[in-house]
């Protein structure tokens, strides 16, 4: 029986400590933070669920208010966006210490220019379509800071906070 024991808890302590932090299948995290980007600087909340062993899929809401200039008058004018990802996670393939996640993926999504200038000819409302690779670095098994970059429809950057629940 006390062989048992010792057996389950070292099967126990060796599962445990080489999980990863890592968005497993089943999990679901809470993203935010503030970017830059050839739109002007976002400000972005969204969710990702962990779908498959390395997988993750979520949705995402951002805003920023582009500025621009139009007959040598400065003006603004707010964009918010709506876009879902699939990203994959290398932590599976790689021996990454289990504090960092590591991904890359795509997004698509859909931009909703505010009201400018009448007759202005700029961009207007309309599909996005771009991939990004990021990183994590949990400061426990939930917290984590993250950093993207991407590039498509919209080139950007991404810095925020993470939270698994």
């Amino acid at each position: 029986m006390k062989k048992a024991l010792v057996l389950l808890a070292a099967i126990l302590i060796g599962h445990y400590s080489n999980a990863q932090y890592a968005l497993a299948k089943g999990d679901k995290q809470v993203n935010g933070g503030v970017g830059l980007s050839t739109w002007g600087i976002p400000v972005y909340l969204g969710l990702d669920f962990g779908v498959d062993t390395d997988i993750s899929a979520g949705a995402e809401i951002s805003y920023r208010n582009n500025t621009y200039r139009y007959f040598g008058e400065r003006y603004h004018r707010p964009v918010v966006g709506i876009s879902g990802n699939a990203n994959y996670h290398f932590n599976g393939i790689a021996d990454i210490p289990t504090q960092y996640d590591f991904y890359a993926g795509l997004n698509v999504g859909f931009f909703i220019w505010g009201d400018g200038v009448a007759g202005y000819g700029g961009r207007t409302s309309g599909l996005g379509l771009a991939a990004q690779v990021g990183g994590r670095y949990y400061f426990n098994s939930t917290t984590a800071v993250n950093l993207e970059f991407s590039g498509g429809s919209v080139f950007g950057t991404k810095l925020g906070l993470s939270a698994k629940f």
